[in-house]
């Protein structure tokens, strides 16, 4: 299984091979396209994020293994792009590791001087939502374990 570093990486020299950033935004916006479709029943108010200027929906479970399962849809093509990767750092990782994690490829690749503010701010708010369903599953973790 890959680390999150190990997919950061991955990520990142994916990105190295665009010169020009309107070639990362098509990259992006191709990657949603390959997102997996998220239940319709899973793009209720509980999951939809708040602060983003489109609709976005973030449902995070516990797997059987132990590992963190991450849905996320939106209607905004680019930022569907954005949880696409988000999904791909994230998801079948123990949930300790997304805690612990340092998400550092989004600076690598150039999109935290890219995004508007409000896109910026919309990708926070995912990171923080999938980060605090994480750390719940931590604590459940942990309690289940002693």
């Amino acid at each position: 299984m890959m680390t999150i570093n190990d997919i950061q990486d991955q990520i990142i020299e994916e990105f190295e091979a665009f010169d020009d950033f309107l070639d990362r935004y098509a990259y992006i916006i191709e990657l949603g396209a390959l997102l997996p479709a998220m239940p319709d029943v899973l793009k209720n108010p509980d999951n939809l994020i708040d602060g983003c200027q489109s609709r976005v929906w973030v449902d995070c479970a516990l797997e059987h293994d132990g590992t963190m399962r991450v849905r996320a849809d939106s209607d905004s093509s680019i930022v569907k792009g954005l949880v696409a990767l988000v999904v791909r750092v994230y998801g079948g990782q123990s949930p300790k590791d997304i805690v612990d994690a340092d998400l550092y490829f989004i600076e690598r690749i150039g999109l935290r001087d890219q995004l508007t503010p409000t896109r910026s701010n919309g990708l926070l708010s995912i990171l923080k939502r999938v980060k605090a369903s994480a750390l719940a599953f931590t604590v459940l973790q942990e309690r289940n374990n002693s």
